[in-house]
């Protein structure tokens, strides 16, 4: 198993855990919240299949990456892709974040630049800046955080359940676009993270990324599906794609939060055809 250390706290070490297959142009993906890299399984295959490099890792506190108490925060998140990025020496690679993961790509390429980038996707993203503000009233009210973050101290086994049938729209998608046996998969990949990650993230996610925008010169695709009940589609996507010029945003009538999974297909071929590859039929 392929761990890089990206830092240390107190006698022992940090370390990420991470997967890198197949050859050609990079592909990093970059998973949402509380999952790991596990859950791009169906993109890891159309990607592969497609002639692709793809590396997924584990976000420090959840999968196979070591859990520390600190550092759930977006800077630390992309200094830590920055190390993966450096150690691989990845060069022209695509960044691919689904969810929470492309705060990272967001972050990462208006701090670091688009020196090892050459296109950027984000899946159901979470800029520009979910939290409401003075000056950000289309956002989502703090004591909404706050309710989470109580949910995952009482009981955060409970809370991923709840979770998970958000995250899929489980009500109208079971047995059609999700199984109950997806359902549970998830749901032992989220029950893998730390309690610390689960709980802190929620401070992160409520970062404002709309300074890291104007940063941004390559090309974006935004994919998100319109009935996204984690981060409301009129908040995030649609709200999005106007502040960068570089980005086509594509709307999957009726999909939730969980696109990977539940529009697999729909995701692949988009991501396919924004790359250059042959997309599947």
């Amino acid at each position: 198993m392929p761990f890089l250390t990206v830092g240390a706290e107190n006698s022992g070490p940090i370390d990420l855990y991470y997967e890198d297959h197949g050859s050609g142009q990079p592909v990093v993906l970059i998973h949402g919240y509380p999952f790991n890299g596990a859950t791009w399984e169906k993109q890891t295959i159309a990607l592969l299949n497609a002639g692709y490099r793809v590396i997924t890792y584990d976000r420090r506190g959840f999968g196979a990456s070591a859990q520390p108490a600190t550092g759930y925060d977006y800077d630390t998140f992309t200094a830590d892709l920055d190390v993966l990025m450096t150690e691989l020496d990845l060069r022209d690679a695509v960044l691919v974040g689904h969810s929470m993961g492309t705060g990272e790509v967001t972050r990462y390429l208006g701090r670091y630049g688009s020196q090892r980038v050459s296109r950027a996707a984000l899946l159901a993203p979470l800029a520009p800046y979910l939290m409401k503000t003075a000056d950000n009233p289309e956002g989502v009210d703090r004591q909404v955080f706050d309710g989470f973050r109580m949910a995952v101290r009482a009981d955060r086994f409970a809370y991923l359940t709840e979770f998970c049938k958000t995250f899929f729209n489980w009500d109208e998608n079971k047995g059609e676009r999700v199984s109950e046996e997806a359902l549970r998969a998830h749901w032992m990949i989220g029950a893998k993270s730390s309690a610390t990650a689960m709980h802190d993230c929620f401070a992160a996610l409520s970062s404002d990324f709309r300074g890291d925008l104007p940063g941004i010169d390559v090309p974006v695709l935004i994919v998100q599906g319109d009935k996204d009940a984690v981060l409301p589609y009129p908040v995030t996507g649609q709200r999005l794609q106007p502040m960068l010029p570089t980005s086509r945003l594509v709307t999957l009538p009726g999909a939730p939060h969980g696109i990977p999974w539940t529009h697999a297909d729909e995701v692949n071929r988009e991501l396919l055809t924004f790359l250059g590859a042959m997309a599947p039929a």
